[in-house]
């Protein structure tokens, strides 16, 4: 059966896998979609906790590929990105914390950038392409993005990052590299970088440009982030017992990967989108009632800071609305549904620091600040369900050692870090900046071709 790729705001054709990936986002600015998911039965997924990470993400991925990628390529392709540890840390009870911190750069990024590059490098290799990729960050992207795209033939790659909201460390797993890896520094917000790179897209001036994203914006990020919801079951659900997922919540592409795998047939009880200080999506949750938050406010969970989710247009689509690229509301979607599968609450930064010390003291456990606030909205979730003791992954997106001054700030030592990062960190930066000035960006874009 050809999976059909749809646009969001509903005014573009819809594509296959390939065209959806090398695109980025659809022609009308919005964003390619799946009305409907390939499923795994139950049966297929008892099977999974038998199985390697690599082999549950070529069982889950291949439900997608098929006709455009051969099975023992796409096979290669998981065994070579997914060479690295997946820990599940058991906490108390049922709950534990899933690490995805363990990749090239220390983030979750990495479990999609690495599967992206490998699938979009074939197929321009098959069609004898350029590419340049063009994406924001507001933290953890750019970096995971630049390495797996690092020296791969056939494409270049432009990373925008806000200058002043990202740590040091973050910044250097970017900035380092060089050969066909370009990063810039926006003199602005998350939400600056993330609208020049949509205009860009959209911008008929750039037609003659192969650009494409590899943001959230691309289905490619969101299908393999699905895997790793997989693998958690498969560890710590009985065969057909309910998950519960926190997943800690900026552009929503990482808790669309949770809803992309509940489509599939994972069973799901709850999936909890805790946020920082941008909480627009749990007022809206309460309320029905959608406002994006401007500019975007600056919380110590950097990587979260954005003001509006480009991925709620995908979330608003399954629960049978529509929400254009700008964050109007075309028709509502089911909130009572909404509310029924999703939780949301909104972690302040003392709050943040709180949960690091408490968890710390109580368990010896070390989070950064954007596993604290999925930590902090589990909790918030329990005082209003009691979720009957099911099993619980909360998820730690980068490692500590990313964030050294406020872990040291918050619990008095630094965390160690990776050998990875210590021999980036070792290494000199080169790269450029700009004001948040669309048409200087455009400039620069047809200056690099």
């Amino acid at each position: 059966m050809r999976l059909e790729f749809t646009s969001t705001n509903g005014q573009s054709p819809s594509v296959n896998l390939r065209e959806a990936l090398l695109a980025g986002q659809a022609p009308d600015r919005g964003l390619y979609f799946l009305k409907h998911f390939p499923r795994l039965n139950p049966e297929a997924i008892a099977e999974f906790p038998a199985l390697p990470y690599h082999e549950i993400a070529f069982r889950v991925l291949s439900q997608y590929t098929d006709g455009i990628v051969e099975p023992a390529t796409l096979a290669a392709m998981c065994r070579d990105a997914y060479d690295f540890v997946v820990p599940l840390e058991k906490v108390y009870d049922r709950v534990h914390i899933m690490r995805l911190d363990q990749g090239p750069t220390a983030s979750f990024k990495d479990f999609a950038a690495r599967m992206m590059a490998r699938l979009m490098g074939r197929f321009l290799q098959e069609e004898n392409r350029q590419l340049t990729i063009v994406t924001a960050t507001s933290g953890d992207t750019g970096a995971a993005v630049a390495h797996a795209f690092h020296n791969i033939p056939g494409f270049q790659v432009v990373v925008l990052f806000p200058q002043d909201e990202i740590s040091q460390s973050q910044r250097k797993l970017m900035t380092v590299l060089k050969g066909n890896v370009r990063t810039v520094a926006i003199d602005g917000k998350f939400d600056d970088c993330q609208a020049m790179v949509k205009k860009a897209f959209a911008d008929p001036t750039l037609k003659h440009l192969p650009l494409s994203s590899a943001n959230s914006i691309n289905i490619g990020r969101l299908l393999p982030q699905s895997v790793y919801y997989f693998y958690a079951a498969s560890r710590l659900a009985k065969p057909g017992e309910d998950m519960v997922f926190s997943v800690p919540s900026g552009n929503f592409g990482d808790m669309m990967g949770a809803m992309v795998a509940k489509q599939m047939g994972l069973p799901v009880r709850k999936i909890i989108v805790p946020v920082n200080d941008n909480d627009a999506f749990p007022r809206f949750l309460a309320t029905g009632v959608y406002e994006k938050v401007v500019p975007s406010r600056n919380s110590v969970s950097n990587a979260m800071n954005v003001g509006h989710p480009s991925n709620l247009a995908r979330l608003v689509s399954l629960y049978d609305g529509q929400m254009d690229e700008t964050g109007k509301i075309k028709r509502l979607p089911n909130l009572e549904a909404m509310r029924r599968d999703l939780f949301s609450s909104s972690i302040s930064d003392d709050r943040t620091r709180e949960t690091i010390r408490d968890v710390w003291t109580k368990y010896e456990l070390l989070l950064e600040a954007h596993g604290a606030v999925a930590w902090a909205g589990f909790q918030d979730c329990l005082a209003v369900e009691p979720l009957n003791g099911l099993p619980t992954a909360i998820l730690e997106t980068a490692n500590p050692a990313k964030f050294p001054e406020e872990i040291e700030r918050t619990i008095g030592f630094s965390p160690d870090v990776p050998p990875a990062m210590e021999a980036m960190n070792k290494l000199p930066e080169d790269y450029d900046r700009m004001g948040a000035d669309y048409e200087i960006f455009r400039e620069y874009l047809l200056g690099r071709h």
